[in-house]
């Protein structure tokens, strides 16, 4: 998440008129907008990657995947966000008639960035957790070939499946799908990192 826009505090109808209206994506939280920044060009085909996989998977399942250009709202706790990807498996709700603002996605994926991992991980779960249609997230390195599933339990706790290599898989239990790690990281080179 981007530097706060250093103005007044916006309602949520301010917001969604001038971020209809904007050239670049701003999340919203608590009246404030926050711009935010573009992707790498791993982070964007790893997107592309996801999205098509889900998609091919989903296409006679009922299922809807959207790309990043899908607002998400977090109505519990007023967050406006877009996530790389996006699945909606019930009749889809939206904020209003303009339908570019999903209620109740089943799937959330973030592509981990070194700007937002640790957001993504932390303060942005605890604001996805809230939303009650959603039964799994998954986090995807663009560093590694190395995806994490975060599944929903019965009982609202959430179990942690991993999956490294080239050669794994990673099985979603609630869209029944099973993606290949090989497919998701395709056209995909690491680059070594250097310590801190």
């Amino acid at each position: 998440m981007a530097v706060a826009n250093p103005t007044a505090r916006l309602s949520e109808a301010e917001y969604l008129e001038l971020e209809r209206k904007a050239e670049f994506k701003s999340e919203f939280f608590d009246g404030e907008m926050f711009a935010m920044s573009g992707g790498s060009r791993w982070h964007s085909i790893i997107s592309a990657n996801v999205g098509r996989e889900l998609g091919n998977a989903l296409k006679d399942r009922g299922c809807v995947v959207f790309e990043s250009n899908m607002r998400v709202k977090v109505e519990a706790t007023g967050l406006y966000t877009y996530p790389d990807v996006s699945v909606a498996c019930e009749e889809q709700r939206f904020v209003d008639d303009e339908m570019d603002t999903l209620l109740n996605p089943t799937l959330i994926v973030e592509v981990l960035s070194e700007s937002t991992e640790k957001y993504d991980r932390g303060q942005k779960f605890q604001h996805y957790q809230q939303v009650r249609s959603l039964k799994e997230y998954m986090l995807v390195s663009q560093h590694a070939a190395r995806v994490e599933l975060l599944v929903r339990e019965v009982d609202g706790t959430w179990r942690l499946h991993q999956a490294a290599g080239l050669d794994a898989r990673i099985s979603s239990p609630t869209l029944r799908v099973t993606l290949e790690l090989r497919e998701i990281f395709a056209n995909v080179k690491f680059e070594a990192r250097r310590m801190r």
